[in-house]
């Protein structure tokens, strides 16, 4: 995941990706709930690509850098 908030391409991804399931569908995933971040967190983050985005949000939301994320946003 390192490498991930790294990359811009990855960072703009991430900013304009919806939650594509749960309680939470169609909701970018910088506008969850920190909440349901913390529950993934603590019970795992999905493989692959959804997963290194919920876990990058969530460190984000974690170290209070949600005004990064934000100007990137296109939708």
């Amino acid at each position: 995941m390192e490498d991930n908030i790294l990359n811009p391409k990855f960072l703009k991804k991430t900013a304009n990706t919806v939650m594509p399931y749960g309680k939470y569908k169609g909701r970018l995933l910088i506008h969850l709930p920190e909440p349901y971040l913390l529950w993934f967190h603590q019970k795992g983050f999905p493989k692959g690509q959804l997963g290194n985005m919920l876990a990058t949000i969530y460190e984000v939301k974690l170290n209070g850098l949600e005004h990064l994320i934000r100007p990137l946003i296109t939708r």
